[in-house]
């Protein structure tokens, strides 16, 4: 007999932020084919498959959840196929598919909310649960990283990752206290967290929100994968064709703002050249000037979209050889 539990639809919650912006941006084709490289929920990916006609959509995501949940929102929509795949490696899941070119490209870099909100998965600094946050649910854990990094080696995640003014003395904090016992639980570390800091940082909303931040970067090498993703999305586009990208805070944003800006730089010749002698030309084209925010409806409905930011380039030529 089939194990229902294991069938049943998980409450994969993720409220697809910026959905109209993106949609208008990517500029749906119905026969065109699509990429969703952060399918989550299905949130934007099922707005997308339903503009197709013709066409198809490949979602990827890299939890396993993930997988399972969007697979099973998916299935009403033939044109549709989901792949447990980091975006970092769309090349190879597209090749093994035998899909060459692609007319748009989103990547979503919010954290779910099912990942937020499901504390066994340990992203919370909410509540008390194993110290994991790994996407993949493979692989070294935050717990891992807490319990065998130096003193250094933490501040440095957690000033680089988090932009937390405070890294070094919360790093010292929990070599103190791993001392007598190993860190397991998001519950403990946000303790010693809130504990290093001066009593005012208090104030400033959680005093774990950032650490929280730069161990889940840290775990999942995150920044790693959005390098990658950003150069492999890009160049797997038609002429035409769009990728879309949506972070949530500075550091992934100030990435996909300089990537872009190269990607639609033409002439790399010294300014004191007279004439360009490189023959470089941009391969890409802003398509929105300004990086789109939430609405205030947007922002009523969904807080978490807050911090949003949606950016889109187009491809205008082949990459230079």
């Amino acid at each position: 007999m089939a194990d229902k539990a294991a069938d049943a639809p998980l409450a994969f919650s993720h409220k697809p932020v910026l959905l109209n912006e993106t949609l208008e941006a990517l500029g749906i084709k119905p026969e065109g084919i699509y990429v969703d490289g952060t399918a989550g929920g299905a949130g934007h990916a099922s707005r997308i498959a339903a503009r197709l006609d013709g066409g198809r959509l490949i979602a990827l995501d890299q939890d396993p959840d993930a997988v399972r949940t969007a697979a099973q929102r998916l299935a009403a929509y033939p044109c549709a196929q989901v792949v447990q795949c980091n975006f970092r490696d769309m090349d190879r899941a597209l090749d093994e598919l035998g899909v060459g070119q692609v007319d748009g490209v989103l990547l979503d870099l919010g954290v779910s909310s099912f990942q937020l909100d499901n504390k066994e998965r340990g992203f919370s600094y909410h509540g008390d649960a194993p110290l994991d946050m790994r996407m993949s649910k493979t692989g070294t854990t935050a717990a891992d990283l807490v319990n065998t990094l130096t003193a250094e080696e933490l501040t440095r995640i957690f000033r680089e990752y988090g932009e937390e003014k405070f890294a070094g003395r919360i790093a010292v904090a929990i070599l103190r206290e791993r001392e007598k016992e190993p860190v397991t639980t998001t519950g403990r570390l946000a303790e010693i967290i809130r504990e290093a800091v001066p009593a005012a940082a208090r104030r400033d909303g959680h005093p774990a929100r950032r650490c929280f931040q730069a161990l889940r970067i840290a775990v999942n090498r995150e920044l790693d994968s959005l390098s990658d993703g950003l150069d492999t999305a890009f160049g797997r586009l038609k002429v035409g064709g769009v990728l879309a990208v949506i972070t949530f805070h500075s550091l992934e944003d100030r990435m996909v703002k300089q990537r872009f800006a190269a990607f639609c730089k033409g002439c790399e010749c010294p300014p004191d050249f007279p004439v360009c002698v490189c023959g470089k030309t941009p391969r890409g084209e802003l398509v929105l000037r300004k990086p789109a925010a939430p609405s205030p409806e947007e922002l009523a409905e969904n807080l978490r979209s807050r911090s949003a930011k949606l950016r889109a380039v187009r491809k205008i030529k082949e990459d230079d050889t």
